[in-house]
């Protein structure tokens, strides 16, 4: 897809997501960038399913952005899991307010993302290459971030494990679910309060492709109280026996 069929695309997804706001001609230039580039590291590195430019438009960027008005200005996030850089690269783009963490087990996803934001000249976003369950005990990042996201990643009562460690007592969990977010929640709740947050809200985010929808939906999670220092346990643990 040559650019301007790409500008064309972007627009009409974002225009169709209430989107519109977030979008320039130098960023509809950087997300074209960050799609090429993607799509030719994907045959080195296998860092997506999805290869077709409208839908990495569509189930990448628009998908990563439905986070946008739930992130407050100048917020600290990190994004648990990155993998290709989602949420965190679209989130970069369209937000230059923000400062992110992208946080990954895999260095090889971690360097992806960060040689993509240089690319692209991104200046609020970083990489690190972490195990969720030790970076949730590292004081340098515990209970440091307004907000921390991710994005499919584990079972919902896993991820709070997971995330709620790096929120700060005021701070949110958002968690990117499909159609099955209502059992997970209703699956996490002893997770939820034995980690110090509180169950806020199912909001759906429909995902349109001009025919027809795709189930997501955000977990919202605000953060009360401090975790105990028992949480996060280790991997093992964690996955064998959820909270």
């Amino acid at each position: 897809m040559d650019e301007k069929t790409f500008g064309s695309k972007l627009t009409e997804l974002f225009s169709l997501h209430g989107m519109a706001k977030h979008l320039s001609f130098e960023k509809s230039k950087q997300f074209y960038q960050m799609t090429e580039h993607l799509i030719a590291e994907n045959e080195k590195f296998n860092l997506t399913a999805i290869t077709l430019p409208e839908k990495v438009i569509l189930l990448h960027y628009v998908d990563s952005l439905t986070l946008l008005p739930h992130l407050p200005k100048g917020a600290k996030v990190i994004d648990v899991g990155t993998g290709a850089g989602f949420p965190a690269l679209p989130l970069a783009i369209c937000r230059p307010d923000l400062h992110i963490v992208a946080a990954d087990a895999t260095e090889k996803r971690v360097r992806y993302v960060e040689e993509t934001a240089k690319m692209l000249g991104l200046s609020n976003i970083e990489g690190l290459v972490l195990r969720a369950e030790d970076g949730g005990k590292n004081p340098l990042y515990r209970e440091k971030f307004d907000v921390a996201c991710a994005r499919g990643v584990a079972a919902l009562r896993v991820l709070c494990e997971y995330c709620m460690p790096f929120v700060k007592v005021g701070g949110t969990f958002l968690a990117m679910k499909g159609q099955g977010a209502k059992s997970e929640v209703s699956d996490a709740k002893r997770a939820i309060s034995m980690l110090g947050g509180k169950y806020k809200d199912i909001i759906p985010c429909p995902l349109h492709d001009g025919k027809e929808d795709i189930a997501h939906q955000l977990v919202v999670i605000e953060k009360l109280t401090r975790t105990s220092p028992t949480y996060p346990r280790d991997n093992s643990q964690i996955t064998k026996k959820p909270l």
